[in-house]
């Protein structure tokens, strides 16, 4: 561990060397309160000094064999690799909206709290697919395509009431890190210091 330095790591080599386990055990609380010193930050931790005991039997290899004040970590416990997460290799059907919008879509098709619900979601939907298409494709959409759409993802398990407005599109959409006002880089002035002559 670089925090600790080189030094801190050959003192707890040194220690794990005394045969004498009392002895051992004594150098140890020595070397981790040489250890708190050269880190004061760690008193911010809850419980720091079980971190540093810690510390101290990884530096040491877990060899470090004392009756300390906590138990040792396990050294399997501790660089053993986490569970590595699943991803869904399933093709996004229209990229413009994304993966969670087909898991919405499927929300809304399983909603079993009557039409009003299921009709209000919809409109919902529509919305925020409109917000997406808008951000990646045409400055103006029909409601009509972005129902459409909707219907094409649920893939003919949800229709969509044609009676239901979005209403007018409010606000200006930009892609992710673009930016249409006129204060870009390009009219940005850099003030340069002037070199004085030498003489």
């Amino acid at each position: 561990m670089p925090e600790y330095g080189r030094h801190v790591q050959k003192m707890l080599e040194q220690v794990c060397e005394i045969e004498d386990r009392e002895k051992r055990t004594q150098q140890a609380r020595a070397v981790v309160n040489v250890m708190g010193t050269l880190n004061p930050h760690m008193k911010d931790y809850p419980d720091y000094k079980h971190k540093l005991w810690d510390h101290a039997y990884i530096i040491s290899g877990y060899n470090l064999d004392v009756d300390g004040p906590y138990e040792a970590p396990v050294k399997e416990e501790h660089e053993s690799k986490p569970d590595p997460i699943g991803y869904s290799t399933e093709p996004i059907r229209k990229s413009c909206y994304g993966r969670n919008i087909q898991n919405m879509i499927d929300l809304i098709v399983d909603c079993d709290k009557g039409e009003e619900v299921r009709r209000e979601l919809m409109r919902l939907l529509a919305l925020y697919m409109r917000q997406q298409y808008l951000i990646w494709n045409k400055d103006s959409v029909a409601d009509e395509t972005i129902f459409q759409d909707m219907e094409q993802l649920a893939g003919g398990r949800l229709q969509v009431p044609r009676d239901i407005v979005l209403g007018p599109v409010s606000g200006e959409f930009n892609r992710p890190g673009f930016s249409s006002g006129n204060n870009g880089n390009k009219n940005r002035r850099f003030n340069k210091k002037k070199r004085k002559p030498q003489a």
